[in-house]
Protein backbone atom coordinates (compact mmCIF):
# COMPACT_ATOMS: atom_id res chain seq x y z
CA UNK A 1 0.00 0.00 0.00
CA UNK A 2 1.37 3.37 -0.90
CA UNK A 3 2.52 5.98 1.69
CA UNK A 4 -0.51 8.43 0.45
CA UNK A 5 -2.97 5.63 1.03
CA UNK A 6 -1.69 5.90 4.80
CA UNK A 7 -1.49 8.93 5.16
CA UNK A 8 -5.31 9.09 3.98
CA UNK A 9 -6.55 6.70 6.62
CA UNK A 10 -7.85 4.34 4.68
CA UNK A 11 -6.06 1.54 5.79
CA UNK A 12 -8.22 -1.00 7.94
CA UNK A 13 -6.70 -1.50 11.56
CA UNK A 14 -4.35 -4.65 11.60
CA UNK A 15 -6.95 -6.43 14.16
CA UNK A 16 -9.33 -6.60 11.56
CA UNK A 17 -7.64 -7.34 8.37
CA UNK A 18 -6.19 -10.57 10.91
CA UNK A 19 -9.42 -11.30 11.47
CA UNK A 20 -10.42 -11.38 7.65
CA UNK A 21 -7.29 -13.71 7.29
CA UNK A 22 -8.58 -16.00 10.12
CA UNK A 23 -11.75 -16.49 7.84
CA UNK A 24 -10.18 -17.01 4.99
CA UNK A 25 -8.24 -19.87 6.63
CA UNK A 26 -11.31 -21.28 7.56
CA UNK A 27 -12.93 -21.28 4.70
CA UNK A 28 -10.03 -22.59 2.99
CA UNK A 29 -10.28 -25.76 5.44
CA UNK A 30 -6.72 -24.90 6.82
CA UNK A 31 -5.70 -24.56 3.39
CA UNK A 32 -5.55 -22.12 0.33
CA UNK A 33 -5.46 -24.80 -2.42
CA UNK A 34 -6.62 -22.52 -5.13
CA UNK A 35 -4.71 -19.93 -7.02
CA UNK A 36 -7.68 -17.32 -5.83
CA UNK A 37 -7.16 -17.86 -1.60
CA UNK A 38 -3.62 -17.64 -2.49
CA UNK A 39 -3.88 -14.29 -4.06
CA UNK A 40 -6.41 -13.20 -1.21
CA UNK A 41 -4.20 -14.35 1.44
CA UNK A 42 -1.32 -12.69 -0.10
CA UNK A 43 -3.04 -9.03 -0.33
CA UNK A 44 -4.36 -9.54 2.95
CA UNK A 45 -0.97 -9.68 4.16
CA UNK A 46 -0.47 -7.01 2.28
CA UNK A 47 -3.27 -5.07 3.48
CA UNK A 48 -2.06 -6.45 7.55
CA UNK A 49 1.78 -5.28 7.33
CA UNK A 50 0.52 -1.67 5.86
CA UNK A 51 -2.10 -1.56 8.92
CA UNK A 52 0.45 -2.52 11.53
CA UNK A 53 3.26 -0.05 10.09
CA UNK A 54 0.32 2.28 9.93
CA UNK A 55 -1.07 1.77 13.99
CA UNK A 56 3.27 1.83 14.76
CA UNK A 57 3.16 5.01 12.98
CA UNK A 58 0.39 6.89 15.06
CA UNK A 59 1.57 5.52 18.23
CA UNK A 60 5.21 6.78 18.42
CA UNK A 61 3.78 10.21 17.00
Amino acid sequence: MSPDLVTLGSVRSAAVVNEEIRALWARGGGQLGTRALRAEYERLVVEWAAAVQAERLTEAA
